[in-house]
């Protein structure tokens, strides 16, 4: 898991450094600045005199001794403690002393921590009251420079106030940093240097002050103090991915990647200014420009809902991409409770009691103590909040790590452990204190979905203390229905992908990174926090009083922080798929038809769809015929694919043999281009649409016009027919919905039409279509806006402006759960149908005037004349095939997606076939 990986990284720079210490040993806000290897005098000028061997660290608020000897604790000496610096023997007691030119560093000061005495990580040991050490320097000559600058920070660390303090260290950090990056640390000679600037490397817990610098093939942090390891170097060719973070809600992150999809980066830097942060973002991102495809929230969000991604591993990309990291334990990821039973001996996942009820805050489900908070909240002034405590703080993740990060739980609570029985003792206990608990809202982590047990074990066999009623916190206790902690990760991992939680997990996700984060919806789902936890909700910068922003920024760190939001409108829900997609293997169990043998049929169809669109980039093109005499317009092809029919600008409506590569017929309606055409159910009528305004309807076993529809105020873009109801676009800014009667002995009898609805835009519309069960259209219009509409109820759902030109093309998913648009702006927008969020956008360089598409990929007819297949889950275009001459202006495919023909600019008909 993430932390326990960041933990395996930095015990291998302890390696490279062969130290006990770790700048976890310092206090919060504390930094570490130089080193001198010294001895340690015990008991000087008498006959027990010894010296002890180690190396002096001075750091902004403490002196520390780390001895050679794993047998000898660390020492370390708070400065605010200490009553005299100096050099040993100046006062006149030791004057043959300072004589001898020794290296002798004198402290003498009222409280000492003894750490890791036997290098065994366990609670500090205090002892108080006066005492003196001496230390003496290898390097004589240092003596004077060193009790100095321990003056300097023992002055600072006297002062009362928090940010004269800091503002003291900051002057001596200045002073220290009046250095660069040491180019001789460059990989190669021929490096060009892009940029400098001071930053600091953060860390769970601390950060380290140093100089960054980026070359045009690496990346490098050299730290002041030299600690891990001299010099950081990461190479650009390797990072994947980078990210701007927030750093105590302020824009100074960077956080760098060298993996796909670890949650583990390889460095997180935090700048002094933000425009510094920026320049390096641009540098590293404009070499990435063509190595590395960038991904958006919508993006996975498109590839969650189709089963590409698990739940688990949507929840990781939507906490890195809302500034979630393992290096930041105020912003360390956040999961869901999910189970709510911790007493049963079997868990059932078929059973929706099993599990924690995702629409709601965790303070807010227990009923009566909501309602205890929302009274105070009531009475409270502004700005109010409804929860004391966040649901996620550096202190709870600790709570859960303590058995793997037991220094880190010391460094974060002054070197004690918490009280054994507030300890991380018990699940079902832990979930009962979030239930009742009247401070306790905390959610969970990601180890509790992965693989590694080790949080869960006292495997370091750490004392961790008694609890009242008598017995030692060890390992944690599991529920009963959890015979091992690998069993408990495995049933929650299982609990996780259940069909219950993929059908609900998106209201937590709106609570959490959605648009219940913030606002009326916040109030109104019970999910409201302290100001300070929002992005936004303090302006550090404004704030002049050193004392008042140190305070803030402290309890900012200390207390949590909200994630960023990344949804501002309702998230869709997961799509369950009803058959397992060839394609791919779903995380959790799709569920199969209950009776196969009448769903065979649908099967074979579902399998030639999946292995047409596997193959989809293997297209090639068969026969080309140019029947028309300006561009095609419209393609519809009889059931049995013998006859295939199309439209022109140039006003006729073609019939060509498939069999016999013949022109049949040629038809003429008037002197007006057409627009499109269709056949009706049964193959005897075709309808097409018209520029002059009209509707025609054309008999083919009478070869005649059999009936003319003049419904429109302009020129007729598009129609759709479903269950005798016509469906037409005009460039009127109107769609029509007409019902249908056909005529009883087709050529006989006119048709006869009503008018059902009429659904009105504000420009011309110059393309619709139908969901399957045709209850729901979409349409879209000249200046760029896609509009969904519920034709049960004639009413406009969505009204989505996302193209900057003439939108050519729409269509719905098969599931009826997105809409694709195409746009003469290059766009490919897919927009969620239940929400109207656009979702993904992907560009090309060109407009992309008609698609038939499955949901995952989409094959697109381009201006160039070009064929371009796009798979919408990795975001890329995976294929270019060359085709027509001019620009392709129409497509069709059959139902079972075997058969494709184009229609373009060129006046071919091109036939294309796929190869398996």
């Amino acid at each position: 898991m993430a932390f326990i990986r960041k933990k395996q990284q930095e015990q291998q720079l302890q390696l490279y450094s062969k130290e006990r210490f770790s700048l976890l040993l310092l206090n919060l806000e504390e930094y570490y600045f130089e080193q001198h290897r010294a001895n340690h005098i015990l008991h000087k000028g008498s006959h027990h005199e010894r010296k002890i061997r180690g190396s002096l660290k001075i750091c902004s608020k403490s002196v520390i001794f780390e001895p050679d000897s794993i047998s000898q604790p660390i020492i370390k000496i708070p400065l605010r403690d200490c009553i005299k610096i100096g050099k040993h023997g100046e006062n006149g007691a030791n004057r043959h002393f300072t004589k001898a030119k020794s290296g002798g560093i004198s402290l003498i000061f009222s409280q000492v921590y003894f750490i890791k005495e036997h290098n065994v990580v366990a609670p500090y040991k205090i002892e108080r009251g006066k005492m003196e050490y001496v230390f003496e320097l290898d390097v004589p000559g240092k003596v004077e420079d060193v009790v100095e600058t321990l003056l300097q920070l023992h002055r600072a660390s006297c002062l009362d106030k928090l940010g004269d303090q800091t503002a003291m260290v900051t002057i001596l950090q200045s002073r220290l940093a009046r250095t660069s990056f040491d180019k001789n640390r460059f990989q190669n000679i021929s490096e060009k240097l892009h940029m400098e600037c001071k930053a600091e490397m953060v860390t769970p817990l601390v950060t380290n002050p140093g100089h960054v610098c980026i070359t045009d093939t690496n990346l490098y942090f050299q730290p002041l103090n030299g600690y891990p390891k001299p010099v950081v170097q990461i190479t650009l060719q390797d990072v994947r991915r980078i990210y701007k973070r927030r750093h105590g809600l302020m824009p100074l992150g960077l956080e760098v990647f060298c993996t796909e999809d670890d949650l583990c980066s390889d460095i997180y830097l935090k700048f002094y200014e933000p425009q510094d942060r920026d320049d390096l973002y641009f540098y590293i991102a404009t070499y990435l420009e063509h190595h590395v495809a960038e991904h958006t929230a919508e993006s996975y969000m498109l590839q969650w809902q189709r089963g590409h991604l698990s739940n688990y591993q949507y929840l990781l990309h939507l906490n890195n991409l809302a500034d979630r990291s393992c290096n930041d334990l105020s912003q360390y990821p956040v999961f869901p409770w999910i189970i709510h039973d911790y007493s049963s001996s079997e868990l059932d996942l078929s059973n929706p009691g099993t599990f924690r009820d995702l629409s709601k805050p965790v303070g807010a489900l227990n009923k009566e103590r909501l309602e205890r908070l929302l009274t105070r909240y009531q009475e409270m002034p502004e700005p109010k909040f409804m929860y004391g405590s966040h649901y996620s703080s550096p202190g709870y993740v600790l709570f859960y790590l303590v058995r793997i990060a037991p220094e880190y739980m010391l460094c974060l609570q002054n070197g004690r452990f918490d009280n054994a029985d507030r300890m991380f003792n018990s699940i079902a206990e832990t979930w009962k204190n979030c239930l009742d608990g009247a401070t306790d809202f905390k959610e969970l982590i990601p180890e509790f979905y992965g693989d590694d047990v080790s949080f869960l074990v006292n495997s370091l066999k750490l004392d961790l203390g008694k609890r009242q009623g008598g017995q030692m916190v060890d390992d944690v206790e599991l529920p009963p229905w959890a015979s091992s902690p690998e069993d408990f990760l495995q049933k929650s991992k299982d609990a996780l992908e259940s069909n219950y939680v993929s059908e609900h997990l998106h209201e937590w996700i709106d609570l959490i990174f959605g648009y219940k984060q913030k606002g009326s919806d916040a109030v109104g789902a019970h999910n409201v926090f302290h100001p300070l936890t929002y992005e936004g909700g303090v302006d550090l910068n404004s704030i002049q009083d050193p004392d008042e922003k140190v305070a803030m920024l402290t309890q900012i760190l200390e207390f949590g922080q909200t994630p960023k939001q990344l949804f501002v409108t309702p998230h869709p829900r997961r799509i369950t798929p009803k058959f397992k997609s060839l394609s791919q293997t779903s995380s959790y169990n799709a569920s199969m038809a209950d009776s196969p043998g009448e769903e065979s049929f649908e099967d074979l169809t579902e399998e030639s769809k999946t292995l047409a669109w596997n193959n989809i980039t293997k297209l090639q093109l068969h026969e080309h015929y140019k029947i028309h005499k300006e561009a095609v317009t419209g393609i519809t092809v009889s059931r049995n694919g013998s006859s295939v029919f199309t439209t022109s600008q140039d006003s006729t409506l073609k019939m060509f043999s498939k069999e016999s590569k013949m022109l049949q017929r040629s038809i003429s309606f008037s002197n007006m281009a057409l627009s499109s055409c269709l056949l009706l159910p049964g193959d005897a009528t075709v309808i097409t649409s018209s520029w002059d305004n009209n509707v025609y309807f054309y008999s083919i076993a009478f070869g005649r016009r059999q009936d003319t529809l003049m419904g429109h105020d302009d020129a007729v873009s598009k129609i759709c027919w479903h269950d005798n109801r016509l469906y037409s676009a005009s460039w009127d800014s109107t769609v029509k919905v007409w019902s249908g009667v056909p005529a009883e002995m087709p050529g006989t009898k006119r048709h006869h039409f009503d008018l059902l609805a009429e659904l009105e835009h504000d420009v011309s519309v110059d393309t619709i279509s139908l969901n399957a069960a045709s209850t729901l259209l979409v349409s879209g219009t000249k200046e760029g806006t896609v509009n969904i509409w519920d034709l049960t109820t004639a009413t406009l759902m969505h009204q989505i402006p996302c193209h900057s030109g003439i939108v050519c093309d729409t269509a719905f998913s098969p599931d009826s759960r997105h809409v694709l648009s195409t746009g003469t702006d290059g766009c490919l927008n897919v927009i969620d149908v239940q929400t109207g969020m656009l979702i993904s956008s992907m560009t090309s360089d060109e407009p992309q005037r008609c698609f038939v598409w499955d949901g995952n990929s989409v094959l697109s007819g381009s201006q160039s004349g070009e064929l371009l297949v796009w798979d919408l889950l990795g975001a890329k275009i995976s294929e270019r095939i060359q085709g027509h001459t001019g620009a392709v202006t129409c497509i069709w495919m059959n139902e079972q997606c075997s058969s494709i023909i184009t229609g373009g600019e060129d006046r071919q008909i091109i036939f294309w076939k796929l190869q398996y």
